[in-house]
């Protein structure tokens, strides 16, 4: 072949590879290819080759033993007030912080486009997603709260579902004026399930359903339930309805089945007579009920909100420790029987774990009154703890250093 000959190879052989250099790079826009599919999941595309990361939630393990405060979305979104609180965990025994993610209002906490929130009352946290961060950074353990059947933000979009008024068919509200989801009614349920989908994936670590019940207080005699379902019939064809109990236990079904493929962890903040009665003190919380479906159950055993003479106490609030002692025990007694009809070992580590009380009422509440219910709680072989104030300003010197 002669030298003109091979020039002409050469040339022509590296004029198809440029050709098919810039075909490759020309195939993305020919097609439509998002460089989000070309570079891998968690990066998308902005146009002109750039790219940012994805989010990506990280997670912190459940600890063996939980200890933590509760904190409002209020305090979640002053940094000074906030940044303190870490401390507090940072520097102490704490490990663990509850947060709002939607509170008593039906206000949700966070910032988010699937979840459009306008003339709300709650506070809202425009930094939620790197505040958690923030905590996992430090190996804290986040929970989010959920308020589920109060919601007087929801009931205003959808009074449909509402716990209704026998009197005239309007919104029933309680004696602080707040409106009710009905239990019953199934399409919250959805709407329950995806807030906790999202919270999960923005890195909640656990999910704490509070308000899992019917309401308390107010015209009780007025309340009229539309949403519970019929269960069968009697001999005469009368209809008959599901209990409280039945409806509320349908719903914890519910929830776990919807979310059992997250990974997230459940816990449900029950009265703290459930530990006690042996009725679903008319609002439809039974333990047993709740101990089948949630990772964690956290009785509300504050000694102030127990009657004056329960178990012969005339101030209960006077007595942290014995309330905190006679209460969970009696919670410990139920898991424990529960556990045998179920054929599961009663050697299985409890899933009881109290909110403690840390404000005033009833008594004065300081670092004595504090580590009293924690004691009380580990005498009885509990080791995890909860602590509320809602006004979330703590008794700091209750907590043990790290």
């Amino acid at each position: 072949m002669s030298r003109g000959s091979k020039r002409k190879v050469w040339f022509s052989v590296g004029f198809s590879i440029l050709a098919i250099c810039i075909l490759l790079l020309a195939l993305p826009f020919l097609f439509k290819i998002s460089y989000s599919n070309v570079l891998g999941n968690n990066e998308t595309d902005l146009g002109a080759g750039t790219t940012t990361p994805v989010f990506v939630a990280t997670h912190v393990e459940t600890p063996d033993a939980v200890k933590g405060i509760y904190i409002t979305a209020c305090v979640a979104g002053t940094p000074s007030w906030r940044e303190n609180l870490k401390k507090l965990i940072e520097t102490t025994e704490l490990n663990s912080v509850v947060i709002d993610i939607k509170d008593y209002s039906g206000t949700i906490s966070f910032l988010d486009p699937d979840f459009p929130q306008t003339n709300v009352s709650g506070c809202r946290v425009s930094d939620m997603q790197e505040f958690v961060e923030e905590l996992h950074k430090s190996n804290i353990y986040v929970i989010g709260r959920i308020t589920v059947f109060q919601d007087p933000f929801y009931t205003k979009l959808h009074p449909e579902l509402a716990v209704k008024k026998k009197s005239d068919g309007g919104v029933w509200k309680d004696h602080k004026g707040l409106a009710f989801i009905d239990v019953g009614a199934k399409p919250y349920w959805d709407y329950i399930v995806d807030l906790s989908k999202k919270s999960y994936a923005l890195g909640f670590d656990e999910l704490n359903f509070d308000y899992v019940r019917y309401p308390s207080d107010g015209n009780m005699k007025d309340t009229n339930y539309t949403w519970t379902p019929k269960q069968s019939e009697d001999a005469t064809g009368q209809a008959i309805y599901m209990t409280k109990h039945e409806v509320l236990r349908s719903f914890f079904a519910y929830l776990q089945e919807n979310l059992k493929d997250t990974g997230v962890k459940t816990s449900a903040d029950l009265f703290g007579m459930t530990t006690t009665n042996k009725d679903d003190l008319g609002i439809g919380q039974v333990l047993e009920d709740s101990l089948e479906y949630f990772d964690f159950v956290d009785p509300m055993v504050y000694p102030s909100h127990y009657p004056a003479t329960w178990n012969g106490f005339k101030n209960p609030a006077e007595h942290p420790y014995e309330i905190i002692k006679l209460s969970m025990q009696g919670g410990i007694d139920k898991e424990q029987a529960l556990q045998v009809s179920l054929g599961i070992s009663t050697s299985t580590p409890s899933k009881l774990r109290p909110w403690l009380q840390d404000f005033d009422m009833g008594a004065s509440y300081g670092v004595a009154e504090v580590r009293a219910q924690i004691k009380a709680t580990y005498d009885i072989g509990l080791t995890s703890w909860l602590i509320w104030d809602a006004s979330n300003k703590y008794t700091t010197g209750a907590f043990l250093a790290e």
